[in-house]
């Protein structure tokens, strides 16, 4: 306790200092308790970090985006008169803003710079007088305060969070609305009255007196829609206003339309947004100054066309800036997308080329993805409406020939750019696409060459419709042909498709042709109404093959009546071919055909069946010309002979192809797309046909064999295992005393059961051709060569064991090989246990027109089922007359 007591004191600083020495009774060694650096009082520095905090929250609130209610202590010190709530944490319930003289005007969205004069105040909260602090300032929409033009408080614009401490991501500071425009104006001279009411919206007096009706009808419910994005435009006039309004009012006059008002907003930093009111509805745009953007939109219930407009918005609007670096005006870029607006009538709707269901508005007009839109003529003729335009679309690459044109090699990244892609040409009628340059090859080879190689020598050939020459032009191919008449109805699409679709008529290439195809000494081409012509001549057996090449059958009456059908069949040869184009392929989901949106299609081929001319009627389907659904087309024959020519093996029309056609005189492929593989994928119809064909009513005989009956047994034979095997071989004697063999049944084999399918399924085919040659004996004219007794073995072989086709015309023979050649034949029908798998058609034979039967042609021919229960031990025996 003694040595505590002085080392207490010391640490009170009553005792002796560190320097000092330690004393003789042994006291502890002195501790220096003086401070080292600088000391602070922890009250002071508790009054430190509150302060700060308190700053560093007060911050927060200025910039952050709180509550108001949370402002108003910062705003208050500063003399801000605030804002009236109704209740904690609300908004503010309104702010005005008068003008001298005008205490009643109310400006909804407050301005961060403001027209002269212009103060803000609060509703409802007087300033306080008493405060000598206390005036009025300006309060911007984003929170700025505002006194004599000098920012006060300024709050960047930030993202709301949830919680009141968090800060927001802060706002880029571009394309700030303000509060009033900077321009506006009315139009003048108006060449309407602003009466709209329902006596005076549709008259107007000519010079004359007399009422005439007026261009705008806002009676009607619809309008026009037209949007425009425009690229590399001059920054300097996408940031003045008055230019812009200048631009905006010219083309208002342009289209023919009446500005009733105008309205200019600057933005912050800049650019400009404008709107027009117009007696039609109105007209606006945004502009983006250091992008070189404005985007316009032009809406209007004026029925007058907006698209011939279009190129004065482009040249009053597309304004080029100057490249920086390399001192040169760039190229103005233009997207744009028009669209039909609101209800019409079902008339006016389909009477309008520009509706959503025409070609001319889903391909070119109203995608904004078609970067590039270029008319390169429009016309209303006597009969119908031409357009012809030249596309790109954003995802479009260089084609093959762009790529010889540009020198273009692997790797080259020019290939996945539309820049260097070629545009393709479009030819519209009515709205409606007729042809694709750049799939046009694939189009008309494919309506015209089947039709032509169906027929064994065609000489003459008429053509319906096909004003562009492309149909002609795949005809006079042939050197068979002598005489190619063409049937147009309207002479401008002629006109025009020598001008500006010129590679679909050239025939420069075709050896002893003209340069252009209508120009061909074979060519007699006539202006008429086709339908009508054949009604009119009743024309008789003219033609070896008719091409019609017309609009859709839904678009032609025509073709639901049958004396038209009659006269166009009258007009062909007694072997002659028709092809006809029949439009868009259907679906496996359509309905029955005659009661969907192709029921003329459907008639026009019930019209087809009718005629007793007619013998064999064939469709197939193209996918490759440039349509976004496949095509459609039908062959009709005036004799089942064609069948032979159409169900032709692929080296038969190669073969045909090198004969008739030839070469070239610039040595380039005579065709692009057709050929024997081509003509092998048409002869059978896709499965959407057949489930169309079998919706009929009632349901055609053979739709009930589409498929094997699954719920029927399988019978084999198999030779090299006895077990697994239904059948067995026994070794007979047949009726001249030689050794045969016979087919029994191992097991019981129930009715309707399929007979050896695998070896029917094996036999081969031989056309008539073929057999010809071989009987013809190849070696009979050489001298020395004896008979070739195993040719004459195989012809006996075949005429005891082949059968024709059941498609009669097709000239085809098939010849079984397998086990069931080894059956008996009896001429005894009650003998006789298997048949061929489908019956007898009730009618006698295969109807005209039978997508079953195409599709399942070679399975017909072969197929046998049980006609009766087999039992075990019994013989097969096939009738004498199993393939009729």
């Amino acid at each position: 306790m003694v040595n505590n007591v002085p080392s207490a004191r010391r640490l009170n600083g009553t005792g002796p200092t560190n320097n000092q020495q330690q004393d003789d009774d042994g006291l502890l060694p002195a501790i220096d308790a003086t401070p080292k650096g600088y000391t602070i009082d922890v009250r002071v520095f508790l009054a430190i970090i509150t302060t700060a905090m308190a700053l560093a929250f007060t911050a927060g609130v200025m910039i952050g985006p709180t509550n108001p209610a949370l402002v108003n202590p910062v705003l208050s010190l500063l003399g801000v008169p605030l804002p009236v709530y109704d209740a904690p944490n609300t908004s503010i319930k309104s702010i005005t803003a008068s003008k001298k003289g005008d205490p009643a005007s109310n400006i909804n969205a407050p301005a961060r710079k403001t027209a002269e004069g212009t103060v803000a105040s609060i509703v409802g909260v007087d300033p306080p007088s008493t405060s000598k602090k206390a005036k009025e300032v300006l309060v911007s929409a984003d929170g700025e305060v505002i006194d004599n033009d000098e920012v006060v408080i300024k709050q960047p614009k930030r993202t709301r969070t949830e919680h009141v401490a968090t800060l927001g991501y802060k706002i880029k500071e571009t394309h700030v609305n303000i509060d009033t425009p900077v321009l506006e104006g009315t139009g003048e001279n108006l060449p309407y009255e602003r009466d709209i009411t329902y006596n005076n919206i549709n008259r107007t007096e000519s010079a004359n007196g007399e009422e005439q009706p007026m261009l705008r009808d806002q009676s009607n419910p619809s309008g026009q829609h037209l949007l425009v994005d425009i690229k590399n435009v001059e920054a300097a006039f996408l940031n003045s206003e008055s230019r812009l309004a200048d631009a905006m009012q010219a083309s208002v006059k342009a289209g023919g339309l009446t500005m009733l008002s105008y309205h200019c907003h600057s933005l912050h930093p800049a650019g400009v947004s404008c709107v027009g009111v117009l007696l039609e509805s109105h007209i606006s745009f945004h502009t983006w100054p250091d992008e070189g953007v404005i985007t316009l939109d032009l809406f209007t219930t004026s029925e007058k066309p907006l698209l011939p407009v279009l190129p004065k918005i482009e040249e009053l609007f597309g304004i080029a800036r100057v490249n920086a670096e390399t001192g040169e005006k760039e190229e103005i870029v233009t997207l744009w997308s028009h669209e039909l607006r609101g209800f019409r009538t079902e008339d006016a709707r389909k009477a309008h080329y520009l509706d959503g269901e025409s070609d001319l508005a889903n391909w070119v007009t109203s995608p904004l993805e078609v970067v590039y839109k270029k008319q390169i003529i429009t016309m209303q003729t006597e009969f119908q409406r031409i357009d012809i335009w030249d596309t790109l679309e954003r995802d479009d690459t260089p084609s093959y020939e762009d790529g010889l044109r540009l020198g273009l090699k692997a790797g080259d990244p020019r290939w996945l750019s539309n820049e260097h892609a070629s545009p393709s040409r479009h030819l519209f009628l009515d709205g409606t696409l007729q042809t694709i340059k750049d799939a046009e090859q694939e189009y008309h080879e494919s309506l015209t060459h089947p039709a032509m190689f169906a027929h064994p020598s065609p000489k003459t050939v008429g053509i319906i419709g096909g004003g562009e020459g492309g149909a002609l032009r795949e005809v006079l191919k042939h050197k068979t042909v002598e005489k190619a008449t063409m049937i147009e109805l309207d002479g401008k699409v002629v006109e025009v498709s020598r001008e500006y679709m010129a590679s679909l008529n050239n025939c420069t290439d075709i050896v002893g042709s003209a340069p252009c195809c209508f120009d061909d000494s074979r060519t007699n081409l006539i202006i008429a109404d086709a339908f009508q012509y054949f009604l009119n001549k009743q024309i008789k057996g003219e033609f070896d093959v008719l091409i019609v090449d017309a609009k859709d059958p839904e678009e032609h009456e025509e073709y639901t009546n049958p004396n038209v059908i009659d006269a166009l069949v009258a007009s062909l040869t007694s072997n002659g071919v028709m092809a006809v184009q029949i439009g868009m392929a259907p679906s496996i989901l359509d309905p029955r055909a005659d009661k969907g949106v192709n029921r003329k299609r459907e008639l026009l081929i019930n019209n087809l069946e009718a005629n007793p001319n007619i013998a064999s009627i064939h469709i197939y389907e193209e996918a490759h010309c440039g349509f976004w659904e496949p095509r459609s087309f039908l062959v009709a024959c005036r004799d089942v002979s064609c069948r032979k020519h159409w169900y032709a093996e692929t080296d038969e029309i190669d073969y045909q192809i090198y004969e008739r056609i030839g070469g070239t005189n610039s040595g380039a492929p005579s065709l692009v797309h057709f050929d024997g593989a081509t003509q092998r994928s048409f002869h059978m119809p896709p499965r959407a046909w057949e489930n169309i064909y079998c919706h009929r009513e009632p349901q055609p005989f053979e739709c009930a064999y589409r498929g094997l009956d699954l719920d029927k047994d399988l019978y084999e034979y198999f030779p090299d295992n006895e077990e697994g095997s239904a059948f067995e071989i026994r070794p007979t004697k047949t009726e001249d005393g030689n050794d045969g063999a016979a087919v029994y049944a191992k097991v019981d084999v129930p009715e309707g059961s399929y007979v050896m399918p695998t070896h029917l399924a094996a036999s081969f085919e031989v056309s008539d051709d073929s057999m010809e040659n071989i009987r013809g004996d190849p070696t009979k004219e050489l001298e020395g060569v004896g008979k070739a007794t195993v040719i004459e073995d195989f012809i006996d072989f075949i005429d005891t064991h082949g059968h024709s086709s059941l498609q009669v015309g097709s000239g085809k023979n098939f010849v079984e090989i397998g086990g069931s050649f080894l059956m008996r034949m009896s001429d005894d029908a009650n003998e006789a246990n298997v048949r061929r798998w489908i019956p007898t058609h009730p009618d006698g034979g295969r109807p005209k027109y039978s997508p079953v039967y195409d599709r399942h042609r070679h399975s017909f021919d072969v197929f046998m089922v049980a006609s009766r229960d087999i039992k075990a031990g019994e013989e097969i025996v096939k009738p004498l007359a199993l393939w009729g």
